[in-house]
């Protein structure tokens, strides 16, 4: 059975065990199994070391996946959690497959220029910052692995892929 990290912001719902292992039954209905960051028992108080054997914890998650599956819905702002972007990277520069999915399709000029309340010739942000204008909805660097709209369509696609 071929193994999924379950890279996405999920760890931080309130609810988020639960998130978790819903996730991680969804991909067993599909043939696979899922690895949820919060299934790595973390027993530091100091919270710098704890901070650093999560990652470590979490790399090492990554190692033991077959694939990735990456929740690359913006989070707390125009873009995807940092984190779990870092996570895609990291995965993909082992060679793993990547597969990402996100509930927000519009395209980031778009997004950018609504959020800010931006003429919708602008060319930068508010920051003063040049607006990347692809027509993606994220950007350029991992753009490609955004498959599906939420977990359950990206797990179809996954499955077609290991099945074709």
């Amino acid at each position: 059975m071929k193994k999924i990290y379950l890279a996405g912001p999920d760890v931080f719902e309130k609810n988020a065990l639960a998130q978790g292992e819903a996730l991680k039954k969804l991909c067993n209905d599909f043939g696979f199994e899922g690895l949820f960051p919060l299934d790595n028992v973390i027993e530091e108080d100091d919270p710098v070391k704890m901070a650093e054997a999560i990652r470590v914890a979490n790399i090492e998650l990554i190692r033991q996946a077959d694939l990735i599956m990456a929740n690359l819905t913006p989070f707390r702002g125009f873009e995807p959690d940092s984190g779990t972007v870092y996570e895609v990277g990291y995965a993909e520069a082992l060679g793993k497959p990547v597969f990402g999915y996100t509930a927000d399709l519009c395209a980031l000029k778009e997004r950018l220029i609504n959020s800010q309340n931006l003429h919708e010739d602008a060319t930068h942000c508010l920051d003063g910052k040049f607006i990347e204008d692809f027509g993606l909805s994220h950007n350029l660097m991992f753009s490609h692995t955004l498959v599906a709209t939420d977990a359950r369509s990206c797990l179809l696609i996954i499955q077609n892929f290991y099945n074709t």
